[in-house]
């Protein structure tokens, strides 16, 4: 009921201001709940200073639904308001929503073109390259690109990474909201609410063996680890099926669709309760789950741990301990259509009892679901959210580095024909893998540092010479092009200083977001709101467009930019699209779609 009430609060207006119940101690629960990490941030944390800059209801939805969930587990709707007044230094959350229907396209019963080039998922293809060779713009198109329109998203954050089929445009919100747009002129098809916020790319196609022949849209849903298939044309339900019943499960990453078969990754927040010391640690296991594209039906499940977690020990609060767990797949599976394999990057274990599967890319039979091969690349790497001190609590002992993969691997091809598997991981090591010898590490680069929010963490882009990486890590980000037969580098540019419209607080120029590739031109977003396009010879800046700014949005609203730092750009038939105002981790939030076209014609 707790949920219900809240997400009333939040998706419904929150209109008016929020009263604490009387002797509600805000300093106190903050104290209790948040300080520990926020006071001292480390990794990933944002820091006390950037969190004041959130309005209420951002910190109401994270601690809600959210990253910081665990912390607002046993609290009330009253309690959460207290801490979101209190960290923020404001009681009132006053603004309307906007209405992404306010603005209804004409042509609704026109069938859906699906000519032209797509940017369909994650990686645009099933490969996961990010790299769109019929853009429809050229490089010295690229310093005209201009705002053609803005769409106004609902709820605190920016949605998904757009996807783009023919002349449709499919969008997500926090709020749970998948929306069908005139990819031309940003209009509202139809909407369609999932059970909880879609946060991962969706994928679109031909729904198999539908007479007369229809086209799906293919997503997924955060907290509620729902797979769905959408009518394309209508919005309309066609299926929807409960990938993992673990009360922690959560599908962070972009289901990719090849054939008759929708591949989902299944990743977990139950890394986020290092600080909850009643929580019997860990029970959660990683998977990747490969369903019938008509039916929703599952086809086969794998787990990257094979053996359930079984007790092991008592914490030193007294709690029972479980192992191994974690191994969460955090991105969009790598199709290798060849050899029949699919491909993902896995992240930590949650406790003290190893498993080979963490830290690894994992290749698994198309068919069968079974695994073919693991190479795993950090041992050892134990790690939960918000443990001070090794061993304390539930924490594990010692706490690992935090190396996850947490972007999806790149199969390309060479230009002599031989293919490679290119993945990044969070310690800023690019890894070069044969997929014909069980994934033996070819070469390896440490492109820039790793840490648990930085080295490579959203996603690089490749072509069939090279592969253009980017370093999140706050003390030396960076963009890099490194040759793919070796890993030679070609090109480094450091970051940009951070130039923040908002000002200093929570302002920094990390290019954390995944990069989208088209021939000539690289484009990197940057958490100071900025969207750069680099040259692919030497890396220099052709264009540079700040964000962070309002627009008038096409849904009669003003669109707030802002940070970026998980999804990249999609680029098709003449048009680049990016959200800016995802700021889920560190710096500034907003909810603005914007397409960009050469001189905004």
């Amino acid at each position: 009921m707790r949920h219900r009430v809240l997400a009333g609060l939040i998706f419904l207006g929150l209109l008016c201001p929020v009263v604490l119940a009387e002797g509600t101690d805000s300093v106190a629960l903050y104290q209790h709940r948040c300080a520990m990490c926020h006071d001292h941030p480390e990794g990933r944390t944002p820091s006390r200073d950037t969190i004041a800059g959130l309005a209420p209801q951002d910190v109401i939805f994270d601690l809600t639904f959210g990253v910081m969930q665990p912390q607002g587990l046993g609290l009330s709707a009253e309690e959460i308001a207290a801490i979101a007044a209190f960290v923020t230094g404001n009681a009132s959350v006053p603004g309307a929503q906007p209405n992404p229907e306010a603005n209804r396209c004409a042509d609704a019963a026109q069938p859906i073109r699906v000519d032209g080039a797509a940017w369909n998922g994650w990686g645009r293809d099933v490969v996961n390259s990010r790299y769109q060779p019929q853009p429809e713009l050229k490089l010295e198109d690229v310093p005209k690109l201009k705002v053609k329109w803005a769409f106004a998203y609902p709820g605190p954050l920016v949605g998904a990474q757009p996807t783009i089929m023919g002349n449709r445009l499919y969008v997500t919100s926090t709020t749970g909201l998948l929306y069908s747009l005139n990819a031309q002129t940003g209009c509202t098809y139809w909407k369609f609410q999932a059970e909880s916020e879609i946060r991962a790319s969706v994928s679109a196609g031909p729904l198999p063996g539908s007479s007369p022949p229809k086209l799906a849209v293919y997503a997924a849903d955060l907290m509620k680890a729902f797979a769905y298939a959408v009518d394309a044309t209508s919005g309309k339900l066609l299926w929807k099926t409960k990938l993992d019943d673990h009360p922690l499960a959560r599908i962070t990453g972009a289901p990719t669709l090849y054939k008759d078969r929708l591949y989902v990754p299944v990743s977990s927040q139950e890394e986020g309760f290092g600080a909850v010391d009643t929580h019997e640690c860990c029970t959660f296991r990683g998977s990747v789950v490969a369903l019938d594209a008509s039916t929703g039906k599952i086809i086969w499940k794998t787990y990257t741990i094979k053996d359930p977690a079984r007790p092991f020990k008592k914490s030193s609060a007294g709690v029972q301990m479980y192992g191994p767990a974690g191994v969460a797949v955090w991105s969009a599976p790598t199709i290798d259509v060849k050899r029949k394999a699919i491909y993902v990057g896995t992240g930590d274990s949650y406790t003290d009892v190893d498993t080979e599967a963490a830290d690894a890319i994992i290749a698994i039979d198309m068919e069968t679901g079974r695994i073919l091969w693991i190479n795993q690349v950090t041992a050892h790497d134990n790690y939960l959210f918000g443990c001070p001190v090794p061993g304390k609590g539930i924490c594990p002992n010692p706490v690992g580095p935090d190396y996850d993969f947490g972007s999806s691997p790149i199969l390309t091809s060479m230009s002599n024909g031989k293919q490679i598997i290119l993945a990044g991981q969070k310690s800023g090591i690019l890894y070069a893998m044969d997929p014909d010898d069980r994934g033996k590490t070819l070469w390896k680069v440490q492109v820039g540092p790793g840490s648990m929010g930085g080295g490579i963490v959203w996603g690089s882009a490749a072509d069939q010479e090279t592969v253009y990486v980017p370093i999140a890590n706050r003390s030396d980000s960076s963009l890099s092009a490194l040759k793919i037969t070796n890993g030679e580098l070609v090109w480094h540019r450091p970051a940009p200083a951070g130039v923040c419209s908002w000002g200093t607080r929570g302002c920094a120029g990390v290019e954390s977001a995944a990069v989208s590739l088209i021939p000539g031109v690289v484009f990197s977003g940057s958490a100071d709101g900025h969207l750069r396009a680099y040259s692919t010879k030497d890396g220099a800046v052709v264009w540079d467009f700040d964000t962070a700014r309002k627009f008038d949005a096409v849904n009669g609203v003003s669109a707030n930019g802002g940070s970026m730092g998980t999804a990249g750009p999609t680029i098709a038939n003449g048009v680049l699209y990016v959200n800016s105002g995802e700021g889920r981790f560190s710096g500034h939030r907003g909810n603005a779609l914007i397409a960009f076209t050469v001189d905004g014609k």
